[in-house]
């Protein structure tokens, strides 16, 4: 997408903003997580790993949970445990691979992992041994296709020389880095100093070791970013060259992230400022040849998720925007959340719990959803108008047998102030386009379609992020 293909009359999106600015979902799954139940446990998992309605040919996709850091970074709303004792690496490394054994036995019909990250907390928390370890354990029993996508995420201040050897030798052909803001005083305001040689250090590493992509995590709303602030930042980073970028509204979700408390409110920047802020990098962006992949991502034309983009096999799950749409993903570790054709899983949160009920059932399953017919068109009309920012009314009828206007009138209903405010276009049967504005405005036009979302309104209960 060009820059004139995506002009943001920014004026109009301030206009705008008081009608749209609401808690909703980030959609990386439908359901989202606060409908699954706990009456979906391992026995539950299990069966659903061994479906025999899969081929072999078919590829997975596999997640792993580290979710220990050195320090606590104040702005982060992650699943993770801090700590400088390494001593407890032991008995995760255990544990995972006792998961990852259990797994493999209920996974019936064999296929190769096409796909394999590493999040947190911060992976290479582990030592360079211990990485080793953990990928032979995962390999082993879901040998990898060549040419599979191979990431992780990194903290520069905590990642070697030897980390990076070890990773590379491993064949991880992907690294994602933390870096929210170079700026000095924001970087003191949520006590994470990285400063950018440090980063351009470990770029430079990863390039050198043959690392295909590098990917930099921004967010704007931190405290004392400002417009002329983040523009530095975002100079410093185009010097650096990366591959993809995410691009995240900072969340302010204390009831989750007690931490952020100590951010007071005259510090972070207001609704306006922040609309600047994300507009300008926006644009700057695009100047620079990256194309808006959607919602946060971006990425030089070559790279595979814009790739995906163009093609319509992007897909959104709990790590964002990512390519192969379709494919099973069976994540390990607490917290961890696999997500099966038919059906969502989440193991236990706390790392004890974890252990615990991974050394007693093999499996650590906390909760789960099993998809209904409803479910399944939903999370389809949900996917293409975040994902590819339009959906064919014959594309659905072709999948599910049923016109899309008449299945879904109240929710067109709904969309009708956003077409008028210029978010969205409808076509007579019901196929939408979302314009250049409506895709910093996609969850919105998601939420109408989402049948659980009206009664978590109506609770009261704190579910979700503003979406601008």
């Amino acid at each position: 997408m060009s820059p004139d293909a995506f002009a943001l009359d920014l004026d109009g999106l301030l206009a705008l903003l008081p009608r749209y600015a609401s808690e909703g979902p980030r959609y990386t799954s439908y359901p989202t997580a606060p409908v699954w139940k706990d009456d979906y446990g391992p026995d539950e998992f299990a069966a659903d790993l061994g479906h025999e309605d899969v081929d072999s040919s078919d590829g997975l996709s596999l997640y792993v949970h580290v979710p220990f850091c050195q320090s606590l970074c104040h702005f982060c709303a992650c699943n993770k445990q801090i700590t400088r004792d390494h001593g407890r690496a032991l008995p995760y490394l255990d544990g995972i691979e006792r998961e990852i054994e259990s797994v493999r036995e209920a996974v019936r019909v064999p296929r190769v992992a096409t796909q394999l990250h590493w999040g947190g907390g911060t992976p290479t928390w582990l030592t360079p041994e211990q990485v080793v370890r953990l990928y032979r354990a995962l390999s082993g029993a879901f040998p990898l296709r060549e040419g599979a996508e191979v990431s992780i995420e990194v903290d520069p201040r905590v990642t070697t020389d030897e980390h990076v050897a070890a990773l590379a030798e491993c064949g991880f052909n992907r690294i994602s880095m933390g870096v929210q803001d170079f700026d000095p005083a924001v970087q003191e305001a949520v006590r994470r100093n990285q400063p950018a040689a440090m980063t351009a250090r470990l770029v430079e590493r990863a390039r050198k070791a043959g690392f295909e992509s590098v990917n930099f995590d921004l967010i704007y709303g931190l405290p004392y970013q400002t417009v002329e602030s983040f523009e530095r930042t975002l100079d410093t980073l185009f010097d650096l060259a990366p591959d993809r970028i995410a691009l995240y509204s900072y969340a302010h979700v204390t009831w989750v992230a007690k931490q952020q408390r100590g951010f007071e409110r005259k510090d972070l920047p207001d609704a306006e400022a922040k609309l600047a802020i994300m507009a300008m990098a926006i644009r700057r962006f695009l100047d620079q040849g990256y194309v808006f992949v959607g919602l946060d991502h971006f990425a030089r034309p070559e790279d595979e998720l814009a790739l995906a983009l163009a093609d319509r096999t992007l897909r959104r799950n709990f790590m964002g925007h990512t390519t192969q749409a379709g494919v099973d993903l069976i994540g390990f570790g607490p917290s961890a959340i696999s997500e099966l054709r038919g059906s969502y899983a989440q193991n236990m949160r706390d790392v004890a719990g974890w252990q615990s009920a991974v050394e007693r059932r093999g499996l650590a399953t906390m909760r789960g959803h099993r998809l209904r017919r409803d479910d399944l068109e939903r999370r389809w009309v949900i996917s293409r108008i975040l994902c590819h920012a339009e959906l064919r009314a014959r594309e659905f009828e072709e999948a599910f047998g049923r016109s899309f206007r008449a299945a879904y009138p109240a929710e067109l209903e709904a969309l009708a102030q956003p077409a008028r405010d210029g978010l969205v276009g409808i076509d007579l049967d019901g196929s939408l386009r979302v314009m250049p504005a409506g895709r910093l405005l996609v969850r919105n036009l998601a939420m109408p379609f989402d049948a659980y979302l009206p009664e978590q309104q109506r609770s009261g209960e704190r579910m979700f992020s503003k979406t601008v």
